[in-house]
């Protein structure tokens, strides 16, 4: 199956546990209904990176959450579930992570999704190693602050790699970065 060109954004690692073992796609997770700005910034990115397809849960918090980015980040797609598809009848919940294979494809499907264009990343992990982001002094703040420029968020040193292939980051994008960081150190010394 083709990997999905947007970038979904779920409520939580369920919802993107269930819908990675159905269908090659990257997600963003707001964890709960309070949408940070950081998830605000990310979902920005990923709209204007790769599209983004908001995929919450038929309940009043995942509608709330589908409002707030919709506000913050107009002109996302939309999947919706019918709440009948997405309940759990024995624990009385309701989720994107209880629905079926079948009834999450029929979501995604009258998306419309896009198919995924290979992304060759120019950036390598040896680049991350040279940079000094994954490890050594001050590894952690140099990963904070990357993630800060370059609206991807931060991560630890295994996950920022794969985030940088997410966003779709250039070689020159993560320089330029790296250029900031470097002024930004010097300044604090």
């Amino acid at each position: 199956m083709n990997p999905i060109k947007e970038i979904i954004v779920v409520e939580g690692k369920s919802d993107t546990n269930v819908l990675k073992a159905i269908i090659p796609c990257d997600t963003i997770e707001t964890n709960g209904s309070a949408v940070h700005e950081e998830v605000i910034s990310q979902v920005r990115l990923a709209k204007e990176r790769r599209g983004v397809i908001i995929f919450t849960d038929p309940d009043y918090p995942g509608e709330k959450i589908r409002k707030k980015i919709e506000d913050a980040v107009p002109g996302c797609k939309h999947a919706f579930l019918p709440k009948s598809a997405a309940i759990d009848i024995r624990k009385k919940k309701v989720g994107v992570e209880h629905a079926s294979k079948e009834e999450i494809l029929k979501a995604l499907h009258n998306v419309k999704v896009s198919i995924m264009e290979e992304f060759p990343s120019e950036i390598t992990k040896d680049d991350l190693y040279s940079a000094g982001l994954i490890a050594g002094t001050g590894a952690k703040e140099k990963r904070e602050k990357l993630g800060d420029i370059l609206k991807i968020g931060y991560t630890n040193g295994k996950q920022l790699w794969k985030r940088l292939i997410q966003f779709q980051i250039t070689k020159s994008e993560f320089e330029n970065a790296l250029h900031q960081i470097s002024r930004e150190l010097e300044n604090d010394e």
